[in-house]
């Protein structure tokens, strides 16, 4: 993949996408699951490296703007993003990536929030324990039906612009 303007400005485009729906303040299911399409997108569409660079980015734009309360949970949500792109993107069955990513970011981010956190001594509030473990699962899920699905429809229209 060459990092280029073209990647740069694709990336950028989808960051800003991304965090237009994080402003919208919806329900944790609905902009999370939209949040982790857009990271899917951005990996199917431009390039693993620009699904993580929103992923790495967006936890703490969200963080330096007031719409994510609690501090501490930025650098595993960073962690979880990245793992979340990666492992979808190193499976070739886009449905097997998307249950193995679903999967290991619900996992880390249960046991960042469960057991890592506590590890350091930070007190975690019962709601943000709450939503970061199982909510985590479904809005990863939810967000790879949407972003492999959006991608497929990408895909097949970029294929029919080129005939043209």
């Amino acid at each position: 993949m060459k990092y280029d303007t073209k990647f740069l400005t694709r990336t950028a485009l989808l960051l800003a996408v991304t965090l237009m729906l994080q402003y919208l303040k919806m329900p944790q299911l609905i902009t999370g699951s939209l949040v982790n399409a857009m990271l899917l997108i951005a990996a199917g569409t431009v390039g693993v490296f620009s699904g993580i660079t929103i992923g790495l980015l967006t936890p703490l734009i969200a963080l330096l703007v007031g719409i994510l309360k609690f501090p501490p949970m930025v650098p595993f949500i960073m962690a979880g993003n990245a793992l979340y792109v990666w492992l979808y993107s190193s499976q070739k069955n886009a449905v097997i990536g998307v249950l193995l990513a679903a999967v290991a970011k619900y996992a880390w981010l249960s046991i960042s929030v469960i057991y890592i956190l506590k590890w350091f001594g930070v007190r975690v509030p019962p709601p943000v324990v709450q939503a970061f473990t199982l909510p985590q699962l479904f809005t990863a899920l939810l967000g790879g039906a949407i972003g492999v699905t959006l991608i497929f429809l990408l895909q097949r229209s970029f294929a029919k612009a080129k005939e043209m």
